[in-house]
């Protein structure tokens, strides 16, 4: 059996939206997580079900084990997903700081789409150089994962088919 590409998935700024116009909100609802609010999309929960079945979610998150804690009951995903450790390197002071983590869990070589707000220069070269097919997927961190991000990661998905028979 052929292994799905994988799909990491930030969570600030894809999943719990922030910058918004707070007189007039997205559609979500807000969620308690070790006492600080997280105004979560309403409509995050249900791309993520439909990518799963054409991906492996992964956490790709500062919330590092914490968003198996939360998010799956918020977005009524049906199991917690693998997340990525970053140990100490985690903040935005070292703008590539997901970077060695995903190379240790993904390899150089399986497919894998990456969805996050905070995607940088350094991510766009390591992209570039990665000799498996990668695709990064920028979102607005008011609005966070759309109708569209999810047609462009099934359309990418649909491209791989060949790839990875």
């Amino acid at each position: 059996m052929t292994a799905k590409p994988l799909l990491l998935v930030d969570v600030d700024g894809v999943i719990s939206l922030f910058g918004f116009d707070h007189a007039r909100p997205p559609a979500g609802s807000y969620e308690m997580v070790d006492g600080i609010a997280h105004f979560l999309s309403a409509t995050a929960g249900e791309h993520l079900r439909t990518l799963s079945s054409e991906f492996e979610l992964v956490w790709c998150t500062g919330w590092e084990e914490k968003a198996n804690d939360y998010l799956p009951r918020a977005l009524g995903l049906p199991a917690p997903l693998p997340y990525l450790s970053f140990g100490q390197a985690v903040g935005r002071a070292n703008t590539h700081w997901k970077l060695a983590a995903i190379d240790a869990y993904a390899g150089p070589d399986r497919p894998l789409a990456w969805i996050d707000d905070a995607l940088v220069p350094e991510c766009a070269a390591w992209a570039a150089a990665r000799p498996g097919p990668t695709l990064l997927v920028h979102t607005d961190p008011p609005v966070g994962i759309t109708a569209a991000h999810v047609e462009r990661l099934r359309a990418w998905a649909g491209s791989l088919h060949g790839q990875l028979d």
